[in-house]
């Protein structure tokens, strides 16, 4: 087991907290969820009717080809977007109602994100850019940076806490961007392609972490098109023409995901 993993799983204690507004409802809940765009006279229909329910706790992959809507779900999973009709709740509350403002609140306090491309600021250190989130949250410049640094050491980069991103590899980059996710304690990590720069080496050790902080008691929804990426996660919810075309539901209590196959290309 990677520092990082052996990091995450020891950090049970420090999980998510029962505290937030509905923990004990599902913390994403879908019901016949509908986005239609519109541009002149031209409407499409990106999601057409989801209806879908993730329990606290829950690690799922989200899967569908271009063009099935996986994209538009996510925006809507992440308050990016709202829904045409349907509803969305997160943790409780009902996002598809919800301001602008309000939106940008539950984006910074609500959903940890991870991305492709890491999106870490190259002229900051990395808990410079993991306090980023409490910087626009208000929080005092102190706990930013006990905070920021306890995330860091969370995902087992505690001897990197002053490196710049062009001083660490792309794994551990990554890593950087989860921790950064995890800082301000989120209902949800919302993780899109997050191995997608990534090689075989560093994707089994981001994979890993991510089931460590499953199993510490995370919600994580992953979206990837790659099978061997899914298969880490305990459920696989399969999206085309804008609907659910398959739910394998949630996995048996005590299973462990299966080992990741290689993959070629990205950099460490």
């Amino acid at each position: 087991m990677t520092s990082a993993v052996s990091s995450a799983a020891s950090a049970a204690s420090v999980g998510p907290s029962a505290s937030w507004p509905g923990a004990s409802a599902p913390v994403i809940e879908l019901h016949g969820v509908r986005k239609v765009y519109r541009t002149g006279s031209l409407e499409v229909a990106a999601l057409r009717g989801i209806s879908l329910s993730i329990a606290l706790g829950e690690y799922v992959a989200i899967m569908g080809p271009s063009g099935s809507g996986k994209s538009t779900l996510m925006h809507i999973l992440g308050a990016l977007d709202v829904p045409s009709s349907g509803h969305y709740r997160l943790a409780g509350d009902d996002v598809s109602q919800m301001s602008e403002e309000q939106l940008a609140e539950v984006r910074n306090r609500r959903i940890g994100f991870v991305f492709q491309s890491f999106n870490l600021l190259s002229s900051l250190s990395a808990w410079r850019n993991v306090e980023l989130p409490l910087c626009y949250a208000g929080v005092a410049r102190p706990e930013r940076r006990e905070r920021a640094v306890a995330a860091l050491a969370r995902v087992g980069l505690a001897d990197r806490v002053e490196h710049r991103p062009g001083e660490l590899s792309g794994g551990q980059q990554q890593r950087v961007a989860v921790a950064r996710a995890l800082v301000s304690d989120p209902a949800l990590i919302l993780a899109d392609e997050p191995t997608g720069n990534l090689d075989s080496a560093s994707t089994e050790d981001v994979l890993g972490l991510f089931a460590a902080l499953h199993e510490a008691g995370s919600t994580i929804v992953l979206i990837t098109h790659e099978p061997d990426v899914a298969q880490a996660a305990g459920r696989v919810v399969r999206v085309r023409d804008g609907q659910i075309a398959d739910d394998s539901g949630p996995a048996p209590a005590g299973a462990s995901p299966r080992p990741i196959a290689g993959k070629s290309g990205g950099h460490r």
